[in-house]
């Protein structure tokens, strides 16, 4: 009764059994259901030899006295919600053969587990899967289990080293313990496991010599091994022999820190299959020994420091491994040379040369190999022209990838290519100036990016019309000159992206774009958004809108609540008027919120403090003339950037802000808001961290594509400020590291908080252009991250805090137009701006002004009085102060 929706509670399916029944069955699949409640006692079942329970929601400990039939072969109840661990009583099923108990809660420790499964079960025992729990400990020994076969303990929290004694079943044949925490090395008793065929050890922090790893492993297990996975770990060294593995296919070592040349004299298994070897940090180049392993179908080297040239790499595997290679990717490395005839591989169907160093023009006659299904060059400086002749005979060839070169690509006027692509990707080459007639040939499309083409031409209606028709899922034309307006068509599918930014798209959004995931119509001369907007019936998948920059007009659409999974919308630079719609507070999922550049007028709508996920919202240089709303603070506890400058709001700021906890990017400039500013901004949590670009948070959120499809995906943040005086553009996590509080141009008075100090990942303070008073806070020079820094044009008084000078970080800043008095603190940095940074402060002296302090005041305790008579100075004591204060000291000459 597998794969149902069966919901009955377990012990009651189990009472409903327990007729005769019970005596008779054999094999019991109640997989793939909704079944509730835990193990319940199976000896009730006599015959029973198969039971299978998984997929099911069962939860809880299997109770310690659960005993498993007599002649139970195989007890399946993966994927469900089991806690604790395995009963000692399943140590007493005599019979059973296979145990699988993956995919669920079990968090007793390991040994633990071994010792409870150690009765005559442990003799019987041939399959064990233990893996996606949460069991600890180590590895414990395995050698009670006599006739263990698979033993699988992957995906749990295992750690510290394997134990040198461990040693290993006589039969068993696969090992894995991909991703745990286990260091060290492999023991070499691991090495005696004469019928060793599988061993898994990725995702640890397996750290031990690989040629030490190897010799570990070289005793009889040489001669049994066929598959070894090491990747994802810290192992370092080099590539070592790898021939005393005589029966080895397959072997990956990416993802570790192996690093120098690959000895030339490395030989590869004669039975060898597929090596991996990606990521990690080997250079020169592949040795020619490579080349004779003639049972080798893929070789993957990608992402590392690989320079030979690649004509040299290429001949070296010239050898028999010319006729057997199915996959090439020497990807990510530092490969040069020009692209040499790659004809020779008569098997190759994967081969890829993306993110090197290759470089000239590409010969008219090579050719590649004829059974590619996907070929990669992109991300290189090849230069030359590709026409359809390089193409010639590729009747397999399902992916292709040219972009980022200065490649010219020239197809014939009417040519009909021999494959159907499903991904072609040629951003930045140059296929224009007409729009590309051979794609009307291709009715495989899934991904397509002609992007930066120099496609200047009237996209054809046979192209739209492939929506129609065709399971196209990311689109990108941007940043070509396409011109005219875009038909509407149903789509077949829900496509997942369409990117048309920087062309010259006219006319109305057609309304099939609304069934896309992400939409990116930016900067084009779009002038009609209502249809698109407002058209009947619910959009379940919009999930990201980017409408900016075109020449949308009149008030916003008020049709928002039609869009139940927006999680980023632009509206920013276009001609809207009016007010914000209220519509635009039912937009629950919305993250990201760009109304920048327009001409809104009146409030924030009370209603977007529904919008509680919102990350950034950016309302800024419109007409908005109304006090900050106070919910904003208490609503928005996502919000890292909120921009609200360059508009008309008035009033003083609501001490709810400073409930902003997240708030990384905060501009109110250019408003006429007053009052002082609060001394609760010190509640900027991630305002007070220091950040690096490791800490970057993917901006993601979860969508549609159908009722039982979607995914998860990210956008990127993007926000104009004026930094160092112009206005520029910060993104994704140059805008993470840039923490920001700009409050210039308004009316604020008092002083400036001292609590400012506490601030200390603030990389910009702008509060120029205000009524501030006081002296700057003294311990300023706490902001170490500081770049940025103007106060200029307040009131400000007092000296400059020599703390200031302990900011090496300081390239701009401006204390000019106040009340500043006293020296300038003496310091490379603060010496380094010119003196119009300081200008307009009357009583301010020293470097870089031209106006010079005044000597120092002799001490307190001596008092110097004169008066000069002819050429004489006198001078008096301490005693004689009342005198040289209150009588002519002429009486004392």
């Amino acid at each position: 009764m597998s794969n149902n929706s069966l919901s009955e509670e377990l012990g009651v399916i189990f009472n409903h059994l327990s007729g005769c029944a019970r005596y008779s069955l054999q094999n019991l699949f109640l997989e793939e259901n909704k079944i509730n409640g835990t193990l319940a006692n199976l000896l009730i079942f006599t015959s029973l030899k198969t039971l299978d329970l998984s997929s099911n929601r069962l939860s809880g400990k299997i109770p310690e006295g659960s005993r498993l039939p007599s002649q139970l072969e195989s007890l399946s109840i993966r994927t469900n919600s089991l806690e604790g661990g395995i009963p000692k009583s399943f140590g007493d099923a005599c019979t059973l053969r296979s145990l699988v108990m993956s995919n669920n809660s079990l968090s007793e420790e390991l040994g633990v587990i071994f010792n409870h499964l150690s009765g005559c079960a442990r003799y019987s025992l041939q399959n064990l899967f233990l893996e996606e729990n949460k069991i600890n400990g180590t590895l414990a020994n395995l050698l009670i289990f006599t006739s263990l076969k698979t033993l699988d303990l992957s995906s749990n929290r295992l750690s510290g080293k394997i134990p040198e004694g461990s040693r290993l079943p006589s039969q068993l044949e696969s090992l894995s313990i991909r991703t745990n925490s286990l260091e060290g090395g492999i023991p070499k008793s691991f090495g005696d496991a004469y019928t060793l065929r599988s061993l898994v050890m990725s995702n640890n922090s397996l750290s031990e010599e690989l040629g030490v790893i190897f010799n570990h492993l070289s005793g009889c297990a040489r001669y049994s091994l066929q598959n070894l996975f090491l990747e994802e770990n810290k192992i370092n060294g080099t590539l070592a022999n790898l021939l005393i593995f005589t029966s080895l296919k397959t072997l990956d070592l990416s993802s570790n820190r192996l690093s120098g040349k690959i000895p030339e004299g490395s030989r590869l298994p004669s039975q060898l299959e597929s090596l991996s070897i990606r990521t990690n940090s080997l250079e020169g180049g592949i040795p020619k020994s490579f080349g004779d392993a003639c049972t080798l179908r893929s070789l993957h080297l990608s992402n590392n420091s690989l320079s030979e040239e690649l004509g040299v790499i290429i001949h070296h595997l010239s050898g028999c491994a010319r006729y057997s290679l199915d996959e090439l990717d020497l990807g990510m490395n530092k490969i040069n040379g020009t692209l040499p005839d790659l004809s020779i591989f008569s098997s190759l169907k994967i081969l890829y040369f993306h993110q090197n160093r290759l470089n000239g023009n590409i010969p008219e006659d090579i050719r590649f190999p004829t059974q590619l299904v996907s070929l990669d060059i992109s991300s290189n400086s090849l230069e030359g022209v590709i026409s359809d002749s390089h193409f010639a005979n590729m009747s397999k060839l399902e992916s292709l990838d040219l972009s980022d070169n200065s490649l010219a690509v020239v197809f014939s006027q009417n040519w009909v290519p021999s494959f159907q692509l499903q991904s072609i990707k040629m951003r930045s080459c140059k296929l224009g100036p007409t729009f590309p007639k051979w794609l009307q040939t291709q009715n495989n499309i899934i991904d397509l990016d002609i992007s930066h083409n120099g496609i200047s031409d009237i996209v054809p209606e046979w192209f739209w019309a492939k929506f129609s028709f065709l399971e196209l899922s990311n689109v990108k034309l941007s940043y070509n000159n396409l011109k005219g307006t875009i038909p509407n068509f149903p789509v077949k599918n829900i496509p997942f992206s369409l990117t048309l930014t920087s062309n010259q798209f006219e006319g109305p959004i057609p309304t099939f774009m609304r069934g896309f995931v992400t939409l990116d119509l930016s900067i084009n001369k779009f002038s009609d958004s209502l249809g698109f907007l407002c058209a009947n019936g619910t959009v379940e998948t919009l999930a990201q809108l980017d409408l900016s920059h075109n020449q949308l007009s009149g008030q916003i659409p008020d049709c928002w609540s039609q869009f139940k999974s927006l999680a980023y919308l632009d509206l920013s630079h276009n001609n809207f008027s009016g007010k914000v719609p209220t519509s635009m507070g039912s937009l629950l999922e919305l993250q990201a919120l760009l109304l920048r550049n327009n001409s809104l007028n009146e409030g924030i709508p009370f209603s977007l403090r529904h919008c509680t996920k919102l990350v950034m919202l950016d309302l800024a240089e419109n007409r908005l003339s109304r006090p900050i709303p106070p919910w904003i603070g208490g609503e928005f506890q996502e919000l890292q950037i909120l921009s609200l400058g360059r508009n008309h709001l008035y009033g003083s700021l609501p001490l709810q802000l400073c409930s902003l906890k997240s708030i990384q990017l905060l501009d109110l400039s250019s408003n006429n808001l007053s009052g002082p500013i609060p001394k609760c901004f010190k509640n900027f949590t991630l305002m007070a961290q220091k950040n690096s670009s490791r800490d970057y948070p993917d901006h993601v959120y979860d969508y549609k594509q159908g009722p039982e499809s979607g995914g998860e995906a990210s956008y990127e943040l993007n926000e104009f400020l004026m930094w160092k005086g112009a206005e520029r553009m910060f993104k994704n996590n140059q805008l993470f590291l840039l923490k920001s509080i700009d409050l210039s141009n308004n009316h604020f008075s008092k002083e400036i908080p001292a609590e400012l100090e506490n601030l200390f990942g603030l990389v910009s303070l702008n509060l120029s252009r205000n009524n501030l008073t006081g002296k700057i806070p003294s311990n300023i020079g706490r902001l170490t991250s500081l770049e940025f820094l103007d106060l200029s044009r307040n009131q400000i008084s007092g000296s400059i805090p020599s703390s200031l000078a302990q900011i090496d970080r300081l390239a701009m800043l401006d204390l000019s137009h106040n009340h500043l008095s006293g020296e300038i603190p003496i310091g490379t940095q603060l010496q380094s701006f010119g003196a119009s940074k300081y200008e307009d402060n009357l009583d301010l002296c020293g470097k870089p002004l031209d106006k010079l302090c005044m000597e120092a005041e002799p001490p307190n305790d001596i008092w110097i009085c004169y008066r000069l008579l002819g050429n004489v100075w006198l001078n008096s004591g301490q005693s004689f102060l009342p005198t040289c204060l209150f009588q002519d000291i002429e009486q004392f000459s």
